[in-house]
């Protein structure tokens, strides 16, 4: 299919580019900006008058729920989530029911990811067998099956030794380890400690889960020389380590949560579980100082975390209730809402959903790597279309995804995606999709 995207506003924070063009695409690429080649005749035009044109969003932390928890998601709900958010990659964690820590399950995996003909997915395999901390899995043979890292999920590794030879092997191979830093015992409460967890009598999760997590975490990475991303950050305290860390010249990465991002533990309110997740909400001086961060290139991406959680396990008293909301289709208008407010502007908004996530998954991404999270000639064509001026009110049942428990519902947001493109293709189409015409 060839396809010619009209009038747009170009932004592609990789390369600073932002300007007014049209984007042509052929044969799954990009095969001009500014300009159609030379006897280019389009099979669909798409006006984009007023509307952004970006890079496919690339999503660090989003639960598909397949295999093992069909009921709270599948593929096909969670997919089609992710499109309508103009998400054109996401990394999803390994801890699924049987954990991806076999290549056949993760072949099984992308292939049916693949039939969908949707976004992009790229596993992470499991750290250790069954997640249970004891013997390292076979992480050449789950790289060749597709995976782009290693990771342990919200299990946290009580054996520091463990921890030491998976990043000693990881760093010989040149594979990253993610981790959640959360200490083992300090980190079974259900909210953050402080004045409200006392108050609603919640068991209390310290700042010092995190802190202790990652100094471990920093002393382990300079003896073995491994390169680790440390998945939503909570703390201000955590971010400060993680600042000093990258000063320091360790190669470590870290995201934070959209959660995390705007919501504090205040927001728990009376006891409401949609504000059970995980990390727990901390204090507006947490939230702050990460938003902070995600400004000045501490904090290098922003996740959705997307968790769907069914009526079932979220309905429960809060400290019973399962952790999770969906979050694939305001991980966008919550990025442009924080650009706004913090005044960090349009161009990081976009950049740390598309070019900073891209760059953490770096050389993983094997022949995406070049164009992932970017507009370029000759790039694979994951494009996504923005209309920045439409405000939209979050209503839980209107979401794509299975789960439609949310923190935000509610809230109003700036920005839709009128159309998302993945390799070439037309894969979400907003007017199709209402019914308006096209």
């Amino acid at each position: 299919m060839k396809i010619l995207i009209k009038n747009g506003r170009v932004i592609d924070p990789a390369s600073k580019r932002d300007e007014t063009a049209d984007v042509a695409i052929a044969a799954g690429r990009i095969v001009g900006i500014g300009g159609a080649p030379a006897g280019f005749a389009p099979t669909r035009t798409i006006e984009a008058g007023g509307c952004i044109v970006a890079p496919g969003l690339v999503d660090l932390a989003a639960r598909l729920r397949e295999p093992g928890h069909e009921h709270e998601g599948m593929l096909e709900s969670e997919m089609a989530a992710a499109i309508a958010g103009g998400v054109t990659s996401l990394v999803c964690p390994p801890d699924t029911d049987p954990v991806l820590d076999e290549p056949g399950l993760v072949e099984m995996l992308k292939m049916r990811a693949e039939k969908l003909h949707q976004a992009r997915v790229f596993p992470l395999g499991a750290l250790t067998r069954g997640l249970a901390g004891e013997v390292l899995t076979e992480m050449a043979e789950l790289t060749e099956a597709g995976c782009v890292g290693f990771s342990q999920a919200e299990v946290s590794l009580a054996n520091t030794q463990v921890l030491q030879r998976s990043l000693q092997y990881a760093a010989t191979y040149g594979y990253t380890v993610w981790l959640r830093p959360q200490e083992l015992y300090l980190g079974k409460g259900v909210a953050a400690s402080g004045p409200l967890a006392t108050r609603l009598g919640l068991s209390g999760v310290p700042v010092a889960a995190e802190t202790i997590a990652l100094h471990t975490i920093f002393e382990l990475m300079k003896s073995t020389g491994a390169r680790v991303h440390l998945c939503r950050i909570s703390s201000a305290a955590g971010l400060d380590l993680v600042r000093r860390a990258k000063d320091e010249g360790l190669a470590a990465s870290c995201d934070v949560s959209i959660n995390s991002l705007h919501l504090i533990d205040q927001d728990i309110g009376y006891f409401d579980s949609r504000m059970r997740l995980s990390p727990p909400l901390r204090q507006q001086r947490d939230r702050d100082a990460l938003r902070q961060g995600l400004a000045d290139g501490t904090v290098d991406a922003l996740v959705s975390d997307h968790n769907p959680v069914d009526e079932d396990a979220k309905t429960l008293p809060f400290a019973e209730a399962e952790p999770g909301a969906t979050g694939l289709e305001l991980l966008l208008s919550l990025s442009l809402k924080w650009g706004q407010e913090s005044g960090a502007g349009l161009a990081r908004a976009l950049a740390v959903l598309t070019s900073e996530p891209a760059r953490v998954l770096g050389t993983a991404l094997g022949t995406l790597q070049a164009s992932c999270g970017q507009l370029v000639e000759g790039g694979v064509a994951d494009v996504c279309v923005i209309d920045p001026q439409a405000h939209w009110t979050v209503e839980s049942g209107a979401l794509r995804s299975q789960g439609k428990h949310t923190p935000f519902s509610g809230y109003e947001l700036p920005g839709r995606v009128r159309c998302t493109v993945v390799g070439g293709q037309v894969v979400f189409d907003a007017a199709a999709a209402s019914g308006a015409p096209a």
